[in-house]
């Protein structure tokens, strides 16, 4: 355990419990824009009900967000000080764009969005909505374009020798619209409405359990399992797109996601199993020339295996094969539940399918799994690169910490994110347990009735 390994170890922990909140905000952020725009073609006061419920979980999930995002900022200067001056052109103009364009956009509108129902007309608390939720996505874009062209570096060029040298941007549009960019962004974004869709599917399962609130749950069951219908088979498209785009452009973790170790035609998919590397052989369940054909159209064209890559630039074989692996289980998972959701709601059973129901409650793991395995295979799976082919990850961490640093922080960060965490869980089910303000649809549904009770006096 030394600096290097100590320093990735930290970065992953303070990236993956940070990646627990951004996509639950972009993900109820979509919800709320459905929401409330329902509200707004219907007029009909539990829509209004259902959205200011989903905004107070949002403002939770925002603010845990931010708060843990800022760590990640001090630790490229504190862990990875030589990696932060190679790519600080390169990241300074994309995460300047994000504060322009993300944190304006929603620091700006989510006081009024928050606390502007009685203060500004439905239309306008409309558009803060809508602007909230397009800056908490605008805030995915440049981060994933900043990591994107770590993947697949383009639009640059290295001025400096030695640990002098950094990357610098020759074309902004360039570096912005880098090979993997588009692919992952998407990938990316529908993994989050995927997060947002699973809580409210969770929640409304959680309703019907209790029988509270059950006409809120109602509405929001059924446009929660619409939405993930649509969603679940556009990330399929999207995964396929996603993985031909590895397959082009970093073949070695390609190889690791799918265990291929000789190249030869008719490479097999392997659907489940586990590596062998001391053997270099997978065992598992395999289909014959389906990676090929998947990755080509063609079952012959063969997928470069690791008799092809040097053995000092193989990412971790094992981790990388059953992250990826498991990250498509949970998309089966999630697209299986949602088919028997939508079943059970046609047959006017799904109210008393407790199975069911438990199933839906604990289903908001299945996507937040997903994001971090999905994350784990793109990271890990890029080593021993840190920007790929430019820059190794031992060539990028800080000479001026010692282990001892490196570990003393990592309990401290252990030990607030524990706490944090619990924090979280407790608002977050104490929210879930008061429910929805019911005043709100009372008092609308008194003041619409009184006003058709004046209308007849007249």
């Amino acid at each position: 355990m030394n600096v290097e390994m100590l320093s990735r170890i930290q970065f992953a922990l303070t990236s993956s419990f940070h990646y627990i909140y951004p996509p639950m905000s972009i993900g109820i952020g979509l919800m709320l824009c459905i929401f409330e725009g329902i509200y707004l073609k219907t007029r009909n006061p539990r829509y209004k009900q259902i959205t200011k419920f989903w905004t107070k979980i949002f403002a939770l999930t925002f603010a845990l967000g931010v708060a843990t995002g800022l760590v990640q900022v001090f630790g490229f200067g504190t862990n990875w000080a030589r990696y932060s001056r190679y790519v600080g052109d390169v990241f300074g103009s994309a995460l300047g764009a994000e504060g322009i364009f993300a944190f304006f956009l929603e620091s700006g509108f989510l006081g009024v969005m928050l606390f502007g129902w009685n203060r500004v007309s439905a239309k306008m608390h409309y558009v803060s909505t809508l602007c909230v939720a397009l800056g908490a996505h605008f805030s995915a874009v440049w981060i994933v374009v900043a990591n994107s062209w770590m993947q697949t570096p383009a639009a640059y060029k290295i001025v400096g020798d030695g640990s002098a040298a950094k990357a610098t941007v020759t074309d902004f549009w360039g570096m912005v619209f880098n090979p993997s960019a588009m692919d992952r962004l998407t990938h990316v974004i529908l993994g989050c409405w995927l997060t947002g869709i699973f809580l409210v599917l969770s929640v409304s399962a959680y309703y019907f359990l209790k029988k509270q609130y059950e006409d809120f749950a109602n509405k929001t069951m059924r446009i929660g399992l619409i939405a993930a219908a649509i969603v679940l088979v556009l990330q399929l498209i999207s995964a396929d797109s996603t993985a031909r785009g590895v397959a082009f452009n970093q073949p070695s973790k390609l190889a690791a996601m799918e265990g291929v170790f000789k190249t030869e035609a008719n490479t097999p998919l392997t659907v489940m199993g586990w590596v062998d590397e001391e053997n270099q052989t997978v065992k598992g369940i395999k289909i014959p020339g389906l990676l090929s054909f998947m990755t080509y159209g063609d079952a012959q064209t063969p997928i470069t295996g690791f008799d092809q890559i040097p053995q000092d630039e193989r990412p971790p074989i094992g981790i990388v094969f059953q992250t990826y692996h498991l990250m498509i289980v949970m998309w089966v998972l999630m697209a299986l539940l949602t088919c028997i959701g939508f079943y059970l709601w046609k047959k006017n059973r799904l109210k008393k399918s407790k199975w069911v129901l438990w199933a839906f409650v604990l289903s908001i793991l299945f996507p937040h799994i997903a994001n971090q395995t999905g994350w784990m295979t793109a990271e890990i799976g890029r080593q021993p690169w840190i920007v790929y082919k430019l820059l190794r990850t031992s060539q990028g961490v800080s000479t001026n910490i010692v282990t001892s640093q490196v570990v003393m922080s990592l309990i401290m960060f252990i030990i607030i994110y524990v706490l944090l965490f619990a924090l979280f869980l407790f608002l977050l089910d104490r929210k879930i347990k008061h429910g929805p303000e019911e005043e709100d649809v009372e008092d609308s549904l008194y003041r619409t009735l009184g006003s058709s009770s004046k209308g007849e006096k007249s």
